[in-house]
């Protein structure tokens, strides 16, 4: 930060004070919470000394507080592939059954989005396709933020939703899914060639969610890559080359987690395992009826608190996941 010419390239000189926040974060962190089993030490040797037994539910409720914030701080230090402390790009597709599906994946892209805000992050809408009559097509959105992808890969995967239909007038149980994907923003420093030849490049008009910011113009962007037969589409910007920026960040993305992908299988295979992180799983289950629970099939966790869930509380599910991968890598 202190070369003379660490300004002339803003966005990266940005990713670099961002970064340096995060390290110094996890830093002040442990530093506090080194404090803090220093000062329970401190106060268990006085006790000894003294024999003084009213110090002990102090003791007590303090060693417990610290184990809490010890397991959150370890989980902060699980995060250290690579491309964990990238951004994330996260794709939401409802599957069949139009309307109830629809709004399935608009309740899951309320949900990633206040989950995102609860946890200190900005979230940037790359394309959004509404539904016919309500819910999404399809919805991208970029989460920002140090470590952003590490906590998010935990939610690649199929949802299924189990509950009453508010669109069916006869009241009739329906089960839904969505599928969520999940990559890394890739930045300049990683390589992945795309070859110019390769690419079907679609122009169209914006429509943007809640019918917000339509174009009049064809300025959104459609990115066809061939050989992969990988589709990326951007309409967030006024103008088609900044769209076709963002789209092209997204395609460098997606083929660089596919290369990830592909080595896993390749170790899986050397291994003799069969791998269980394949697009189509199903991961997780929401059910609003006829009980309430929501269920990480991976993992094991689960909670009766629904409400909480879609409203963004993902933690103990991304924890679990967290630590699930740690044990069987």
């Amino acid at each position: 930060m202190t070369a003379p010419d660490f300004w002339d390239d803003n966005d990266k000189a940005q990713n670099v004070i961002s970064e340096m926040n995060a390290v110094k974060s996890v830093v002040d962190q442990y530093l506090r919470l080194n404090g803090e089993m220093e000062d329970l030490q401190t106060m268990l040797e006085l006790a000894e000394e003294e024999q003084d037994e009213t110090l002990e539910p102090e003791l007590l409720e303090g060693t417990s507080q610290l184990l809490r914030k010890l397991n959150d701080f370890e989980l902060t230090l699980l995060l250290n592939q690579p491309y964990d402390k990238l951004n994330a790009i996260v794709e939401l597709h409802p599957g069949a059954g139009g309307t109830e599906s629809q709004d399935w994946g608009q309740m899951l892209y309320r949900m990633y989005t206040r989950w995102a805000e609860k946890s200190g992050f900005k979230v940037e809408l790359l394309d959004y396709l509404p539904g016919d009559e309500a819910g999404i097509k399809s919805v991208t959105i970029l989460v920002k933020g140090y470590n952003a992808y590490g906590y998010l890969k935990a939610e690649k995967g199929v949802h299924r939703l189990v509950r009453i239909s508010p669109f069916d007038a006869s009241g009739r149980r329906h089960t839904s899914f969505a599928s969520c994907d999940v990559v890394p923003e890739i930045t300049d420093d990683i390589e992945i060639e795309i070859r110019s030849e390769d690419l079907k490049v679609d122009t169209y008009r914006a429509s943007g969610a809640g019918g917000q910011h339509v174009n009049k113009t064809e300025s959104a962007i459609r990115i066809t890559h061939i050989p992969s037969g990988i589709v990326v589409a951007c309409q967030q910007e006024r103008s088609q080359i900044q769209n076709r920026e963002r789209a092209m960040n997204m395609l460098r993305s997606k083929l660089y987690e596919r290369r990830i992908e592909e080595q896993r299988q390749h170790l899986a295979e050397i291994r003799g395992e069969q791998s269980d992180i394949a697009w189509g799983s199903q991961i997780r289950s929401y059910v609003f009826h006829p009980y309430s629970m929501v269920k990480d099939h991976r993992t094991s966790v689960e909670t009766g608190n629904v409400g909480a869930v879609m409203d963004g509380d993902l933690n103990a599910f991304i924890n679990g996941y967290l630590r699930h991968q740690i044990r069987h890598d």
